[in-house]
């Protein structure tokens, strides 16, 4: 609706004598204002054909449902409320839908697909990939630890203190 109002120019009111509850309930009657020659639009089914009408007809439309807003809501009919409602927060302008129906399965597909496809590579890649070196091995931290006691490192908090627990340079189980 906003965009609506930001769209049209800027025209006096139309005069207060006309009437737009008897324009929208003769749904083809042509308008009753001499000056503009606009032709009334039916209210009856606008969710159906809003997408199908031009830009003008569409400010039309919105200009008579502002007017007809103006009255008591217990007065207005249903058709009316139905439009005013459609017009004002119906799926069509910002609030369009995104994505087209049916998006959802491919974008399943998709992302399932490239995650095969990643786990595929990872595995190609793992399998060419060289031996770990051989500072990874269990023995040769092991080793690591002995050398560093035998050169009493880090004597204070670290593997050369004495009453040490801890696993020292072992990260392998």
């Amino acid at each position: 609706m906003q965009a609506l109002r930001l769209a049209r120019h800027r025209t006096p009111l139309r005069p207060a004598s006309r009437t737009f509850a008897a324009a929208a309930s003769s749904a083809h009657a042509p308008a009753a204002s001499g000056s503009s020659s606009s032709p009334v639009v039916p209210l009856s089914n606008v969710e159906a054909m809003w997408e199908r009408l031009s830009p003008e007809e569409q400010l039309t439309i919105h200009q008579q449902l502002e007017e007809i807003q103006k009255k008591d809501w217990k007065t207005l009919s249903v058709d009316e409320k139905k439009a005013a409602y459609y017009v004002a927060f119906g799926p069509h302008g910002p609030r369009a839908p995104v994505d087209p129906p049916g998006t959802l399965p491919k974008t399943i597909m998709s992302v399932t697909a490239l995650i095969g496809v990643s786990s595929i590579l990872y595995y190609a890649i793992r399998a060419n990939a060289p031996a770990p070196p051989k500072t990874l091995t269990k023995e040769y931290q092991e080793a690591m630890n002995e050398r560093a006691l035998e050169q009493k490192m880090d004597p204070i908090h670290g593997i050369g203190r004495e009453g040490y627990s801890g696993p020292g340079f072992v990260q392998n189980k």
